[in-house]
Order: structure tokens, then sequence, then C-alpha cells
């Protein structure tokens, strides 16, 4: 089967608007997204509570982007294995496990930066 040639710019304009709609379709749909989102929210008004520094900033939206970004590709993930196997299975179990151990990972990071920039401010 052969394909259309695109060229770059009808190309690049295409990936934007997949990534467009799988942004929509994170944040509409995906309640472990919504609520990430929600979380990010909040620190982001303790943030202006606090007036936290541009650094501090940076590193808290690194933080964010991080935990949202591999919430993302758990979801991904999950979602894929679900496609090959919907019934249960101990290896796909052990495969959406290791995904969610990723998250972990990421909000654990996440909530030691918090940590370091709020717990100075808080005692």
């Amino acid at each position: 089967m052969k394909h259309k040639k695109t060229s770059f710019l009808s190309g690049r304009i295409k990936s934007v608007t997949y990534a467009l709609k799988g942004f929509y379709l994170l944040i509409s749909t995906e309640h472990s997204i919504i609520t990430q989102l929600l979380i990010s929210g909040f620190m982001c008004g303790v943030g202006f509570y606090f007036e936290i520094s541009l650094v501090e900033w940076m590193f808290q939206i690194l933080a964010i982007g991080l935990v949202l970004t591999a919430e993302s590709l758990n979801t991904a993930i999950e979602a894929v294995c679900d496609y090959i196997q919907p019934n249960f299975d101990k290896k796909i179990g052990f495969i959406k496990d290791i995904a969610a151990g990723a998250v972990t990972f990421a909000a654990l990071t996440a909530i030691v930066i918090g940590a370091i920039i709020y717990l100075p401010k808080i005692l």
C-alpha cells in the first residue's frame, strides 16, 4: 500500500493536530489526569499565596509536567494492554503495575520538590 506523500509543513500540522486531540482526550476523559490537573491548580494557587520565587516556580512547573507526563504515558500503556488483552492476565497486570510505579516515582519527586519549596515557608 502506498502512502500519499505529504509536505514537511502539512506533516507537522497533522502532528500538532493529533497531539492536541490527545491532549483534549486526556483532560476530558481520564479521571487520573483530571485529578492531577486539579492538584496542579491547587499547588499553583499555593505558589501565588506564598509568592514563591521564579526558580521555585520553574521547579514546581517542571514537577507538575513530570507527573502529568508520567500519568499520560501510564494511561496510554494501560489502554494498549487492555486492547491487546481485555481479560485478566498476570503478565499484563505486571506491565500495568510497572507503568503505575513510574507515576509513583514522578509523584514522589513532585512531593519532595514541593516539600523543599514550601516547608521553609510554613515552618
